[in-house]
């Protein structure tokens, strides 16, 4: 904005507003009075470019684009939390756990939330949290599985299911598309908006569609997926239907129902460069198809088999690619209105 506001650009202008009959000459006293000046003002101009920067929120990041956003819509970011699941510990009968227990994975602890003892059957389900925020405790099956100090009478702890409820701190670009559709759409009255805003402000939950009269008059569905942009469990759709039951218009009847998940599996065969090895070119693949994954995700109604080739052919380490195919067929993979897609497995073989 003043990026031609320089020292020299300023001292110039001064320079030139002296009457000639005065000595300006680089040495002279009339040149060395005015270049502090000059040096001062081209700050003072890059300071309110700093300034005038601050006026447009897409240019804000971290804390300034929270308060800003909480200033102008009341909107916050939503926090990081901490992953919770079930475990199954088997062991001596009468043998005990106590809160504050703790259970490992190869990655990260989890905590017992209770106390609780084995009954007759030999083993017990136990209530466990991540002792850190974020996705690090999503884990998959089986990953819980030693005592990272022993405990007497038990002998084996395994989660027979996949951890999925760990969410890091909402990203910058999630708050600000957040605030722009709080201020760009009209969330009045319980229209469609306005139950969108109402699901998205539930901590756990990266995106919603509404459903309008889908089971009648004053009907609304309220499909979700979770903040990583997986299939919600059902504490979260619990967790959505009551917030939204509290504010919903009278009259209205909801129903929420977490995404069904589409199933994708993509093996093709490459050419590597020389140097490069296949398990480098595969974890970056899968990588930069989880982020499309994210990015398209209750947005658009396909994964496209043009775009998962273009994300192919550019990994560093790739020079070429043949025989790409999604769920065995060379073509997208059409999403239902309520589906969401989750890569299943990548495989890449090399030619």
């Amino acid at each position: 904005m003043f990026e031609n506001q320089t020292e020299e650009a300023i001292k110039q202008r001064i320079l030139d507003r002296i009457d000639n009959s005065i000595s300006k000459i680089e040495g002279t006293l009339t040149y060395d009075a005015i270049s502090p000046t000059s040096i001062e003002l081209a700050q003072t101009y890059i300071n309110l470019g700093y300034i005038a920067s601050k006026l447009d929120v897409d240019s804000l990041e971290g804390t300034e684009l929270e308060q800003r956003v909480k200033e102008r819509t009341g909107i916050e970011r939503k926090p990081a939390t901490k992953a919770t699941t079930n475990v199954v510990i088997h062991g001596n009968i009468r043998s005990e756990i106590k809160k504050g227990d703790i259970v490992g994975s190869s990655s990260v602890n989890f905590i017992s939330l209770e106390n609780k003892a084995i009954g007759e059957e030999g083993y017990m389900n136990v209530n466990v949290q991540c002792e850190k925020s974020g996705t690090v405790g999503n884990v998959p099956t089986g990953a819980i599985n030693f005592f990272p100090i022993s405990i007497p009478g038990l002998s084996s702890v395994n989660n027979p299911d996949p951890v999925t409820n760990g969410y890091d701190a909402e990203s910058d670009k999630s708050l600000l598309e957040r605030y722009y559709a709080k201020v760009r759409t009209p969330a009045t009255s319980g229209n469609r908006h306005h139950y969108e805003n109402w699901a998205k402000e539930v901590i756990g939950v990266g995106d919603a569609k509404i459903i309008p009269l889908w089971n009648g008059n004053g009907t609304v569905k309220i499909v979700i997926v979770n903040q990583n942009k997986m299939v919600a469990d059902d504490e979260l759709v619990q967790k959505v239907f009551s917030y939204i039951e509290d504010v919903r218009p009278i009259g209205a009847t909801i129903t929420v129902t977490s995404a069904t998940p589409q199933n994708i599996d993509i093996d093709s065969i490459v050419t590597l460069a020389p140097g490069y090895q296949m398990n480098d070119v595969l974890n970056k693949f899968k990588e930069e198809v989880e982020s499309y994954r994210k990015d398209m995700a209750f947005k658009d109604n396909y994964i496209s088999y043009a775009a998962i080739g273009n994300i192919l052919f550019n990994i560093k380490g790739v020079l070429d690619y043949k025989d790409l195919k999604l769920n065995n067929k060379m073509e997208s993979i059409v999403l239902g209105e309520e589906e969401v897609p989750i890569i299943n497995s990548v495989n890449l073989a090399v030619m």
